[in-house]
């Protein structure tokens, strides 16, 4: 059975110990951003622990990148979850997102160009013991919860002569995080 599951709140060097190569790391934010205004949870970004103290993510500005643990944990915008893909093939998941490396960041969150935002990188990298997508992707949403697409996006997308891939297949870090079945700690530790 494919699935996730959120079993601890990260924020601490002790925390940290608890961490397996493969772990997801998921971003909860103290106050919403244009991310978490058209996804479920506050949850704004997802990475992926690497083993020894390094962390794989793609990040704006400098695409996908090997970035310490500790440094990962310092961003003080919010708190991290930790999360585990009980179905992966761990290692071979954790090379797959190293594959990418050097890729620039997808701002527009389009699957069919030459760059990788935060979720599309596990999307891509995580397998199962056969080889096989863990994470489908899903018709990406643009609307906040009055179902109306912010100005942001509307903005974005129209400096690039787009419309905005309402429907578009896709990820995002809060639907990641929310796979069935998940388990969130109750406690997060900062």
């Amino acid at each position: 059975m494919r699935r996730i599951l959120l079993v601890a709140a990260l924020g601490c060097a002790s925390c940290a110990t608890s961490l397996r190569s493969g772990d997801l790391l998921f971003h909860v934010v103290a106050a919403d951003n244009f991310i978490t205004q058209v996804t479920p949870a506050s949850i704004d970004h997802v990475a992926i622990y690497a083993g020894r103290g390094q962390v794989v993510e793609a990040i704006p500005r400098q695409g996908v990148v090997v970035t310490p643990l500790r440094q990962v944990l310092r961003r003080e915008d919010g708190h991290y979850l930790r999360g585990r893909v009980a179905a992966a093939a761990r290692s071979h998941s954790v090379g797959n997102a190293r594959h990418y490396l050097g890729m620039p960041y997808d701002s527009l969150y389009l699957p069919t160009n030459d760059a990788i935002y935060c979720s599309e990188l596990v999307q891509l990298s995580f397998v199962d013991k056969q080889g096989h997508a863990i994470f489908a992707p899903v018709p990406m949403t643009f609307r906040d919860a009055q179902g109306l697409i912010p100005l942001y996006w509307q903005q974005l997308y129209d400096r690039h002569g787009m419309s905005v891939p309402e429907g578009a297949p896709g990820s995002n870090p809060g639907e990641l995080s929310q796979r069935q079945p998940v388990k969130l700690s109750l406690k997060p530790l900062r």
